[in-house]
């Protein structure tokens, strides 16, 4: 979202239009006293979020039942600070809403931080699939998996988002038994998931 209430007008338009059962959202650089609750509610959305000042954040709104949280944040997250990850389960499904990080520059901490993230929501993701339960796993994956994914590849080969380490995390996510829905349903078409207000893209 690029900051949830400098926005609001848009998502409430969106979700009035569209009326999506189900909606996660990343990077609402708000606060949790700062979420939108009212107006989101009075459109007939329940909402749960993870807020942070400036940075960061996730939400899951639902108009196809009430919220139950059962997560903020993956297990063993060192940097608890960082409002990432927000699970919860909805008229029988468990939804996973995440914001996993950029990681550049490449190489250094941030990449670090980027890998050791995506190990631990590989980790948590094998143990929701064990469960048996029916899990969706939603948000925004900070990766380019394929050259369909993207403008014009060759431009982000030193980019985080393009290293051949985060798409191998990806496949091995996709590998333990996952469903790219996108994928899925457009399998080999140029169907951009990552874009960029910078470069043309």
């Amino acid at each position: 979202m690029n900051g949830v209430n400098g926005r609001v007008p848009v998502l409430l338009r969106w979700l009035e239009e569209d009326q999506p059962d189900i909606v996660c959202l990343q990077e609402l650089k708000a606060p949790q006293e700062k979420f939108p609750e009212k107006a989101i509610r009075d459109l007939g959305y329940d909402a749960i979020w993870h807020g942070q000042k400036s940075w960061n954040d996730v939400a899951i709104l639902s108009r196809v039942g009430e919220i139950h949280k059962t997560r903020r944040g993956l297990p063993g997250d060192p940097d608890e600070s960082q409002s990432r990850y927000i699970e919860a389960a909805v008229n029988g499904i468990l939804i996973g809403g995440l914001y996993l990080p950029n990681g550049n520059p490449r190489p250094g901490p941030k990449f670090d931080y980027k890998l050791k993230w995506f190990e631990r929501l590989i980790e948590h993701a094998a143990g929701l699939l064990e469960t048996g339960a029916p899990v969706m796993p939603a948000g925004d994956f900070n990766v380019m998996p394929t050259d369909l994914d993207v403008y014009k590849p060759e431009r982000w080969l030193d980019d985080a988002l393009f290293a051949p380490e985060v798409k191998a995390a990806f496949f091995r996510l996709l590998d333990q038994g996952w469903t790219d829905a996108l994928r899925t349903t457009h399998p080999g078409e140029v169907t951009y998931t990552f874009f960029d207000y910078f470069r043309n893209a």
